[in-house]
């Protein structure tokens, strides 16, 4: 998203996809267990508030709790193995860069999520995303929004951007579907030339077979999407989640529920956009506009 990064409320943190992988594990393999939470107490000691935020993927479990745990499931071998390593990697961020250390927590949530992800579904109506973005780009959005930013707190979230849009490259890139406005493409971020090389590198990275640029013109009327930006995580080992980016603060949802609901309504942005071509034909037209000379004969 585009604003992401920005200063926010506070919020609570947000657990990290290992974590909420071992929380789904260890909450199943009660349940095949048979047993309940208070069961679980009862035989091993186990505080039932600490069992709760355990399931809940909002606490690591301290190694003899969960040696506790996988001997009353009874799980051994290489299963069990695949759990303790699990559980020791939760507190790993790789992703996690020196500069990143005054981010906001729910911006290294996200960055957290996005590394983990292998499908990102994104819809922004005011600006392009910012997996997208240029470097210049991301520097005028970040400075011009965040009015209170020092030059440094600018500095360090557009390194954090560029960082991001690593997960496009390599042998296994994040797939990238990408809907905005019409308005994204009009508003002249930086001025001409930076607006410019903007859609230059939009127009680039559409040509890319794992990312789908699709733009919503003008003509196209009112629409869900009107009601502000959104993106979907895919994970290659959980269903997803869906994020809410705005004034307000950042918002997971993190209920099943709440992931089909925005995909639908990312299916119907892409049914209301122009296809791949159109839409590349409208970045194009944006461009000539600014640049008139570049494509007069």
């Amino acid at each position: 998203m585009s604003t992401r990064g920005a200063a926010m409320p506070p919020a609570r943190s947000v657990p990290s996809v290992s974590l909420r992988r071992l929380a789904g594990h260890l909450g199943g393999l009660r349940t095949q267990a048979g047993l309940s939470q208070e069961d679980v107490t009862e035989r091993t000691g186990i505080n039932r508030a600490t069992l709760y935020r355990i399931e809940a993927g909002r606490s690591r479990p301290q190694k003899r709790t969960l040696n506790a745990l996988l001997d009353l499931y009874g799980l051994d071998g290489p299963c069990r193995d695949e759990i303790v390593e699990l559980a020791t990697n939760t507190n790993q961020q790789d992703w996690l860069r020196p500069y990143h250390a005054d981010l906001s927590d729910q911006y290294t949530a996200y960055i957290s999520f996005e590394s983990e992800a292998c499908a990102v579904q994104n819809f922004e109506p005011m600006f392009i995303p910012g997996l997208l973005q240029t470097e210049d780009y991301a520097r005028a959005v970040i400075r011009d929004i965040w009015s209170a930013a020092s030059a440094a707190d600018v500095e360090q979230h557009v390194r954090a951007r560029m960082e991001r849009q690593k997960r496009l490259a390599g042998a296994d890139p994040l797939r990238l579907s990408a809907v905005m406005s019409e308005a994204a493409l009009r508003h002249q971020v930086g001025g001409p030339s930076v607006m410019a090389e903007q859609l230059r590198n939009l127009l680039a990275a559409a040509a890319a077979p794992h990312i789908d640029v699709r733009v919503i013109p003008f003509a196209a009327g009112a629409h869900p999407g009107m009601l502000g930006a959104f993106s979907v995580m895919t994970f290659p080992e959980h269903s997803g989640i869906a994020y809410l980016d705005g004034l307000a603060g950042d918002l997971f949802l993190e209920a099943e529920s709440d992931r089909v609901r925005y995909t639908s309504v990312f299916g119907s942005l892409l049914a209301t956009a122009l296809d791949h071509d159109e839409s590349l034909a409208l970045i194009e037209s944006s461009l000539h506009i600014l640049i008139p000379e570049e494509f007069s004969a």
